[in-house]
């Protein structure tokens, strides 16, 4: 096995914590599944970032509630670039997989769609 980046953002209206946990939550099972990750043990690590507009809670938590108790996670915030996507949560998982580079499926969902029009899940 490998370890393997897999990338994956998505946006929310507004920074609300509640707002931002299930979208992160999507997030995560789209990934998951997109992967076919079966077992939270194979995923080495997670680094969430948010940019500066969004405060009111860890995207770390909805990884928490849905079962990444033992998954290191680290939240941190993204550069404040001008005219950058706002309201946008990103993910970078590692995980032990596999499969080959090309078959790792990155995931943008919502507004986040326009960070990567490249990508399957931004059509």
């Amino acid at each position: 096995m490998t370890v393997r980046g897999i990338r994956g953002a998505t946006s929310v209206p507004e920074d609300r914590s509640d707002l931002i946990l299930a979208a992160t939550r999507e997030l995560l099972e789209e990934l998951i599944a997109a992967n076919q990750i079966t077992d939270f043990e194979d995923i080495v690590s997670a680094i969430f970032t948010t940019t500066p507009d969004l405060t009111s809670t860890f995207p770390a938590e909805a990884a928490r509630a849905i079962g990444m108790k033992q998954v290191p996670l680290l939240c941190a915030s993204e550069i404040a670039v001008p005219k950058s996507l706002p309201k946008c949560i990103r993910v970078l998982l590692h995980v032990n997989t596999s499969k080959r580079q090309g078959e790792i499926q990155h995931i943008y969902l919502h507004e986040a769609k326009k960070l990567r029009p490249d990508m399957i899940s931004a059509q």
